[in-house]
């Protein structure tokens, strides 16, 4: 069971969505797609929430109303971080994310560190938890499938980008050798290229 959020802060809204519990966000880690932003209160048990990106966004285009809505629903959604004041929230892109056979379940840690920012939530917003909790939906997710179905649909584009690409090269080609087929008729055609009878030494009167 996923719960999904949606944050009208914005036009159009966005999405958030957390795991039912420890082993759906395990499911969350191993499925995630490369669009998805990974939040978690820091260095305190919590949700997992997520945010997903349109595809060639990064962390700098989160707009900053919906960066406070995701760390605000991440702190609600903490039993520890929930009675805190003054918490830091993580968050990074989900292929930052690192994954071992010796990690608890719903344990993560990150490749890279420096791509790991954090927000500072100084206090509960129940304005913005409870507008967040208004919006809630829960659905049964096929992460896996979901996963698949979206790389199927990025290969599909990959392969139509690059015959589009061949197909422009083909016609760039082709316009390139109509231009020097035009510019070679053309140098043929001027009078100081032409031959005639003449030129060669042959008079018409040679054959009377």
């Amino acid at each position: 069971m996923v719960f999904y959020f949606t944050s009208n802060v914005v036009q159009p809204p966005v999405t958030l969505f957390m795991g039912l519990d420890k082993y759906e966000n395990e499911d969350l880690i191993k499925w995630g797609w490369p669009e998805d932003v990974w939040f978690h209160v820091d260095k305190v048990s919590s949700a997992h929430v997520y945010l997903r990106l349109e595809a060639g966004q990064t962390l700098d285009d989160i707009p900053s109303a919906v960066l406070e809505d995701a760390c605000q629903l991440v702190k609600a959604n903490s039993i520890n971080g929930n009675k805190m004041n003054n918490i830091d929230i993580v968050y990074t892109m989900w292929d930052n994310l690192k994954k071992t056979p010796a990690m608890e379940v719903g344990q993560v840690a990150f490749h890279r560190d420096k791509e790991v920012r954090k927000f500072r939530v100084e206090k509960r917003i129940n304005d913005i938890v409870n507008r967040l909790n208004k919006t809630k939906v829960e659905a049964s997710v096929n992460f896996r499938a979901e996963r698949e179905k979206r790389d199927a649909l990025e290969r599909a584009d990959k392969k139509q980008a690059a015959r589009d690409v061949r197909e422009k090269e083909k016609e760039e080609q082709k316009r390139r050798q109509e231009e020097a087929e035009l510019r070679s008729y053309n140098s043929l055609m001027k009078s100081e290229n032409m031959k005639s009878n003449y030129d060669d030494g042959n008079d018409s009167d040679d054959f009377m």
